[in-house]
């Protein structure tokens, strides 16, 4: 009986673990959708705009232009400093592989061992309130906006 539970257990945690997994493909798809949601946001923000305005087609088309150019200078920053940030991440990286060397030749084994785990642990933690305070930013639906 209990190598029955055991074994139900152990095959749920592994289907648990496989759906976890992301592929290439889904990461498509949820960009893809992201997307999607950006464009309906914007056009959205821009039919309120029109109506709380009272804007004429030839101002929500300038409104959308500028929109659009904000939007082209703001991808052309984002691209101009990716080889900075990349070259900033590689240069931490080799700072943390020093480190790990120095606080190996420091520690005892099983002291190194103890210290890899506090901080994989603590690294773990950190994701969890990473993605809770992300879900906390999600706006709730349950007021309308109109209701001050």
């Amino acid at each position: 009986m209990k190598k029955l539970v055991l074994t139900i257990a152990l095959a749920g945690i592994g289907s648990f673990a496989m759906a976890q997994q992301t592929t290439p493909q889904d990461k498509q798809v949820r960009r893809a959708e992201m997307q999607q949601k950006m464009e309906q946001r914007e056009q959205e923000h821009l039919a309120k705009m029109q109506k709380d305005l009272n804007l004429d087609q030839n101002q929500v088309a300038q409104i959308k232009d500028l929109h659009a150019k904000r939007k082209a200078e703001m991808k052309a920053e984002f691209d101009k400093n990716k080889g900075e940030r990349q070259a900033k991440m590689e240069q931490m990286k080799a700072k943390r592989a020093q480190m790990d060397a120095d606080m190996k030749k420091i520690l005892s084994p099983e002291q190194y061992d103890k210290w890899q785990a506090d901080r994989q642990a603590k690294m773990e933690q950190r994701k969890v309130a990473m993605k809770e305070r992300k879900m906390m930013k999600k706006p709730m639906s349950t007021a309308t906006p109109d209701a001050k």
